[in-house]
């Protein structure tokens, strides 16, 4: 397996730069430098038909959302995908993820309800939980309104966000809650140890280290919460009857071991779960769509199983 050139180029860039590691600053500086980079790895936003913020109620405050509606089709109604944006529950929000999320809309023609959620240190787990699971319960019971078709519902998200993705679906089946038809899971986190064998062979030089994943924890929950199926869903033992999956990881990312092992579950429990390692590729390349052919490839991946997933029956 050998590092994908675009992706060493991205290493040397953030070596050559100076700046400190994200978990050697403050939350709160974190969240700019991040939103920095993301902007400099999307230079250009891709046109998406009508694209709207608002807010919705949250169990604790409202929650901002932002809705991409891509250009109508025949269709009366349009599939629709709830996406919880990656960070490691501390950084990260609507406008990072902005670009990747306009291509998706558009390639996969679904409408895309992106969640801004509350995230730690100042709200810790389930804070991020809690407001992901709502917000998916008032786009399947708002769906109507939105223009999007209930029946046709995913949920979605990259790292973080692939873990929340993969709670909501588990609560909504425990609950009998929104009919979730596919899960979209992007580099997910899935169990909060962090003790598989990937993390333990890529800790340092990948980008996402091993001092930056325990600082994101740290941030987000307490060891006594780690055997949490709200917070480690590759805990679950019952996991029949969960929506199908497509997972997407990368070869040099210390969570590829979580979503190799969580697919091989799934479909062990009859759950159709496609997998696909971008051998090459690190963590966060999903979201470099302005920059990275392997983000154009994936997005595009992503897009062409929505379409066939979400399908009208």
């Amino acid at each position: 397996m050998t590092l994908d050139p675009q992706a060493r180029w991205i290493l040397d860039v953030i070596e050559e730069s100076g700046k400190p590691a994200l978990n050697e600053v403050s939350a709160v500086e974190a969240r700019k430098m991040y939103l920095e980079a993301m902007a400099t790895l999307n230079p250009e936003k891709p046109d998406v038909y009508r694209i709207e913020d608002r807010t919705i109620p949250g169990p604790a405050r409202h929650i901002a959302i932002r809705i991409y509606t891509p250009k109508p089709t025949d269709d009366e109604a349009l599939p629709v995908l709830v996406f919880y944006h990656g960070g490691g529950y501390t950084i990260g929000d609507l406008d990072s993820h902005d670009t990747p999320l306009r291509a998706l809309a558009n390639e996969s023609g679904c409408l895309i309800v992106s969640i801004d959620y509350r995230m730690g240190p100042e709200h810790r787990f389930p804070a991020a939980v809690d407001d992901c699971y709502a917000a998916t319960c008032w786009v399947f019971e708002n769906a109507a309104t939105l223009g999007c078709d209930a029946a046709r519902l995913a949920v979605g998200g990259d790292s973080a966000g692939g873990n929340l993705a993969a709670v909501v679906t588990q609560i909504a089946k425990r609950e009998n809650g929104p009919k979730i038809a596919f899960q979209m899971l992007i580099y997910p986190a899935t169990d909060m140890s962090a003790s598989s064998e990937s993390h333990k062979r890529l800790s340092q030089g990948y980008r996402l280290t091993g001092d930056l994943i325990k600082w994101f924890t740290d941030n987000y929950i307490s060891p006594e919460d780690y055997g949490d199926v709200r917070a480690s869903p590759g805990l679950e033992k019952d996991l029949r009857g969960l929506p199908p999956a497509l997972i997407i990881t990368a070869g040099y990312d210390p969570l590829v071991d979580e979503g190799q092992e969580y697919a091989r579950r799934l479909n062990e429990a009859g759950v159709p779960a496609t997998f696909i390692c971008y051998q090459g590729m690190i963590h966060g390349f999903f979201g470099w769509w302005g920059v990275f052919e392997a983000a154009k490839q994936a997005i595009s991946q992503a897009a062409a199983t929505l379409r066939v997933a979400l399908r009208k029956k």
